[in-house]
């Protein structure tokens, strides 16, 4: 991308050395304690490298309900070799998702999935992603709070307004931790498990 232009348009796609450069930094750093983000148009020899390497990819469970049981990022189509998110820090929170952005369908095809009305939409998700087979499973401070969209990250591309959201003190309970813990050990997430 010419370093005058605003946007990537104007760019092209310059092959990169990438078993080169994956096998060297695995030689150094004695591993790869990396995550590869294979979102969005992920081609084959992509899938092969990340393999290869042992990079797990990334399933964003707010992706999952809109295209059916094929669907990538739908829990029961997970691998071992993935961390699971409830969203990231481009994602609205999984409450501003809920009440902005995700369209009557997928809210229908989200609580069939777990036979039930969806009542906390943030906690809903975290429990898929500890359920799923997934490595790790991450959700944003933001989610654990059942915070909306005022509590955004980032949102790509705007010039203003990322970055901002900050844990207060006093935002961080006793409950919250027994929750998590509580919900962890029921799906096997708690170390030693």
């Amino acid at each position: 991308i010419p370093a005058h232009e605003e946007t990537a348009v104007n760019g092209r796609w310059v092959p990169a050395p990438g078993r080169e450069l994956f096998e060297t930094l695995g030689e150094k750093l004695g591993g790869l304690p990396l995550v590869a983000e294979d979102l969005g148009v992920i081609t084959p020899d992509v899938t092969e490298l990340r393999k290869t390497f042992g990079l797990p990819g990334m399933k964003v469970l707010q992706f999952a309900w809109d295209s059916g049981a094929g669907n990538p990022f739908l829990p029961h189509n997970h691998e071992r070799d993935s961390i699971v998110y409830t969203g990231t820090h481009d994602n609205n929170t999984t409450l501003g998702w809920w009440r902005e952005e995700i369209g009557d369908e997928a809210r229908g095809y989200l609580s069939a999935y777990v036979g039930h009305e969806i009542l906390d939409p943030p906690w809903e998700l975290l429990r898929l992603a500890y359920a799923s087979v997934g490595a790790v499973a991450v959700a944003p401070m933001q989610d654990l709070l059942r915070l909306g969209p005022e509590a955004r990250m980032n949102t790509p591309a705007a010039a203003a307004g990322n970055w901002s959201w900050r844990l207060c003190e006093g935002q961080l309970e006793e409950e919250l931790a027994r929750r998590l813990r509580e919900s962890a050990g029921r799906y096997g997430r708690l170390p030693g498990a």
